[in-house]
């Protein structure tokens, strides 16, 4: 069975790499350049050379072969297409963005939202508990705790997008997100949950060989909206089927996305902006200027982006681990949640100010 099992997720990686290796090869020809979309120019932009934005599609279908029939062992659980099915909706608008048809934040948000509804009416599960009195009370009502559910999930699958910048960003926060969760599931005895999530891993690691540290490819919309949203709905299958997990465990494995993504609404909201207006102030776009500006010098972003994300990995793994080793202990978890927030926004205004301060002085 493990070996079964050790050779369906080799088949996983070498799909993704293999499709991923065609979607460079095709976009260096040419053939996905269709549209008028200059990345390099964006206001977000954290890369000085044109990459395909494309990296859902090896994702997604190496996924799909997972469910294939011939290679077979995550068959064992019988909802796994189920799974796959629910995230197609925000696959596919996430898909006409990455090629070019400008697909508006709104309806990229509410294909999400569509995802999310296609979840539940196929599972019948929701967030079953938030470890908040209050909140705990509100949500036994199923309209609300549905409402609620699809909000959140609706947020996190956004705020994977909002990190696929840096190279190997995006990507080593979803194994790192899936690999948590994994080691939960296995502890809980949640053998097909386990086995669907190293899937998930196996599938993002066939697209990192490209994306990192060199940029060939990035997960796109359509891969940061599909990756967000199956490990946050197999993360509520896990707290449904496992009453002693705690929500906090699981927010500690999300922290980093879901503080990055609270944080620059609370930005935009500040300096008057649309919530949905592109800014350069994530945390890993200053880290990744002060690398450039104090250390390498300016033009050197092709060394400075890869760079970043090794220096800022520890900082997001840290809350993952926690999350794992503290998911059955409540009152810690909360703890290690408040602290890592604070920490989150100490270190963020420290790097505004070195970046400023470095700046005026270069």
């Amino acid at each position: 069975m493990l070996n079964n099992f050790i050779i369906e997720i080799s088949l996983v990686i070498a799909i993704s790499m293999v499709t991923n290796l065609i979607i460079i090869i095709f976009f260096a020809r040419g053939m996905f350049r269709i549209s008028k979309r200059n990345d390099i120019n964006a206001v977000q932009a954290s890369h000085q050379i044109p990459a395909a934005r494309l990296g859902g599609i090896s994702i997604f279908v190496a996924l799909i072969g997972a469910a294939m029939p011939f290679i077979g062992s995550s068959n064992t659980w019988p909802n796994y297409p189920l799974l796959l099915l629910s995230s197609f909706p925000v696959f596919v608008i996430g898909l006409c963005e990455d090629l070019g048809y400008f697909v508006s934040p709104r309806l990229r948000l509410l294909a999400a939202l569509l995802s999310g509804v296609v979840f539940v009416s196929l599972f019948s599960v929701w967030l079953p508990r938030t470890d908040i009195p209050v909140l705990d009370s509100a949500i036994q009502w199923a309209p609300f705790g549905i409402v609620f559910s699809l909000f959140i999930a609706t947020g996190i699958s956004h705020s994977f997008n909002l990190i696929d910048g840096l190279n190997g960003l995006a990507g080593f926060t979803a194994v790192g997100a899936a690999l948590s969760l994994s080691m939960i599931a296995h502890q809980e005895g949640l053998v097909e949950i386990r086995d669907v999530l190293i899937v998930l891993s196996g599938a993002i690691l066939g697209f990192l060989i490209f994306n990192f540290p060199f940029g060939k490819i990035f997960l796109g919309d359509a891969g940061a909206y599909v990756t967000g949203h199956m490990l946050f709905w197999v993360a509520i299958l896990i707290l449904y089927a496992s009453p002693a997990v705690t929500p906090f465990a699981m927010l500690l494995i999300f922290f980093w996305p879901v503080a990055d993504t609270l944080l620059a609404i609370a930005r935009r909201v500040y300096f008057g902006a649309k919530i949905s207006e592109p800014d350069r102030l994530h945390f890993h776009q200053l880290v990744m200027r002060g690398v450039e500006i104090v250390v390498l010098g300016r033009k050197r972003r092709r060394i400075a982006n890869p760079l970043a994300t090794m220096l800022m990995l520890p900082l997001i793994l840290f809350p993952m681990v926690a999350g794992v080793l503290l998911s059955l202990e409540r009152g810690k978890a909360m703890l290690a949640c408040l602290l890592y927030f604070i920490f989150f926004l100490s270190a963020y205004k420290v790097c505004i100010i070195l970046v400023r301060h470095f700046r005026r002085s270069v």
